[in-house]
């Protein structure tokens, strides 16, 4: 029977860490390397970026219906039902990133961080389908004539423009990092794209009287952001399925921990998102180390190396001293 010592690399509620060395033999445990964890939760100032994104875009939904009924405009109604989109979006999205920063409990041992993968994912489903709304009435709209009042659509979306760039640029700092705030940040962006192209389809229509420009115009933005919101659709899908985040590959993972000294193979590799800005990883790692002071070196190394290198704050290793008998090859198997 092989000698194996179970060692986990977490962290405590105070930006410090704790790292057990549990042996099997005499359940001996070991407490007190200082490995911080590095945290990545979008900054405490986003809360006011969602509120005043809201807000701004709450009052702008009711002057766009208002406009847009009187106008008879779909492209101003369809900027409309984005910016509606948002504000579930961003509601979401804010409420995902506050319940990411609770404690963890006795049943949510994580705490609620993976709820900021959902928001993204909800994000994504809400985009995608009020813009899916929008196509099926541009189509319909193709083949109807009804006239549209081009100037003063061309007012209101230009507010839009403010109003919705205004947002976006809140949450650009953040869109890079957490897939939370990029959901939110691609919410507000195609709506200002949406009434971008608005201004414009208003402007043509009241130098040409084409009212037809109006759906052509809201397809053309529609297909844009189907395609631009794809990505997002993807990449939170896959996060909620505890794929490997983007940006980390597993064989550099498995080639770093392999370089570690007394590493001799690794098996059992998971990688999965805790959230949208903290990833987590499990291992085997297979040693010759002869001492204690060897094992925590191994421990000491692999946590720092995984942490400036792939951005893994919450490494967990097993480490066996022989064999296992259910991985014949622990170079490469998984």
């Amino acid at each position: 029977m092989s000698d194996h010592n179970h060692l986990h690399s977490d962290h405590d509620h105070h930006d410090h860490g704790h790292d057990h060395h549990h042996n099997h033999n005499d359940h001996d445990h070991h407490h007190g390397f200082g490995f911080g964890h590095q945290h990545t939760h979008a900054p405490a100032n986003f809360g006011k970026a969602f509120a005043l994104g809201i807000t701004l875009n709450t009052l702008y939904i009711g002057a766009e219906v208002f406009w847009g009924i009187w106008a008879h405009s779909l492209s101003l109604l369809a900027d409309a039902g984005h910016n509606l989109s948002d504000v579930l979006g961003l509601g979401a999205a804010w409420l995902a990133e506050t319940l990411a920063r609770r404690a963890p409990t006795t049943r949510f041992t994580y705490g609620l961080r993976r709820s900021t993968i959902l928001a993204a994912l909800i994000n994504a489903t809400i985009l995608l389908l009020v813009t899916g709304g929008i196509i099926w009435e541009a189509c319909i709209r193709l083949f109807s004539h009804t006239p549209v009042q081009g100037t003063a659509v061309s007012w209101v979306a230009f507010i839009g423009i403010l109003v919705n760039g205004l947002t976006a640029l809140l949450f650009m700092r953040g869109a890079s990092k957490d897939l939370n705030i990029r959901g939110a940040f691609l919410h507000m962006a195609s709506d200002a794209v949406m009434s971008l192209a608005v201004v414009i389809a208003g402007i043509i229509i009241a130098w040409t009287g084409f009212a037809i420009i109006d759906p052509i115009v809201s397809l053309v933005v529609s297909l844009s952001i189907v395609i631009g919101t794809w990505s997002l659709m993807r990449s939170s899908l896959e996060l909620s399925l505890d794929a490997v985040p983007q940006g980390i590959s597993p064989e550099e993972v498995r080639t770093a921990l392999l370089s570690i000294s007394h590493v001799t193979g690794l098996h059992h590799l998971h990688i999965w998102a805790m959230s949208t800005t903290e990833t987590a990883l499990t291992v085997h790692l297979t040693s010759n180390a002869t001492s204690s002071h060897d094992t925590r070196q191994i421990l000491t190394e692999a946590t720092l190396l995984l942490r400036s290198k792939f951005n893994i704050s919450h490494p967990t290793f097993q480490i066996e001293t022989s064999v296992s008998t259910d991985c014949v090859e622990q170079k490469t198997c998984c």
